[in-house]
C-alpha cells in the first residue's frame, strides 16, 4: 500500500511506502493528514496521507520535466498495455533501441510480456501493431494522482 506525501502547502510531491510513511510519522517530519478508519500501527491511524511539517521548496518540479524511468512509464499508463490493453510489466521502445530509439518519454509505452515478445525488434508499423494511445511525457502532478 503506497501512501502519498503532500506538502506543508498541501501540494502533492510523491508516493511512499508504509512502512517510510510510519518512519517520517516516528521521526515527526510529518503528520497524518487522511487515514484509514478501521486500522492502527502502534499509536499511529494507518495513513493514506500524510502531510509535512515544513514546506519543502520544490522549484525544480516546476522547471522541468520529470525524468524518465521505467517504474515511471508504467505509472504513467497505468500498467496496461499501450497495444492490448492487458496487464503490462514490461517496456516497449517504439523505435527499437537497436534503430537508434531512446529512453524517452515519447518513446517507450508500457506493455505486456506477449507484446512486448510480439513485436520484438520491430516498429509498431512493421508489426502491424497499433498504439492505443500516444506516448507523451507526463508532469509531476499527473505521477503523484497515480
Amino acid at each position: 500500500m503506497d501512501v502519498l506525501v503532500i506538502n506543508a502547502d498541501l501540494g502533492p510531491l510523491h508516493r511512499v511506502s508504509l512502512r517510510h510513511a510510519v518512519r517520517m510519522l516516528v521521526r515527526q517530519v510529518a503528520e497524518v493528514h487522511e487515514s484509514r478508519p478501521d486500522g492502527l500501527i502502534g499509536v499511529y491511524p494507518v495513513p493514506t496521507v500524510v502531510r509535512l511539517v515544513k514546506y519543502v521548496v520544490t522549484k525544480w518540479r516546476y522547471t522541468a520535466v520529470p525524468g524518465w524511468s521505467r517504474s515511471g512509464v508504467l505509472i504513467r499508463d497505468g500498467r496496461c498495455c499501450g497495444y492490448c490493453g492487458g496487464h503490462a510489466s514490461t517496456v516497449d521502445h517504439v523505435l527499437p533501441r537497436s534503430r537508434g530509439g531512446r529512453n524517452t518519454w515519447t518513446n517507450t509505452i508500457a506493455a505486456c510480456d506477449g507484446c512486448n515478445q510480439r513485436k520484438g525488434d520491430r516498429t509498431p508499423a512493421e508489426a502491424g501493431m497499433v498504439p492505443r494511445h500516444e506516448p507523451t511525457t507526463p508532469s509531476w502532478a499527473s505521477l503523484a494522482r497515480r
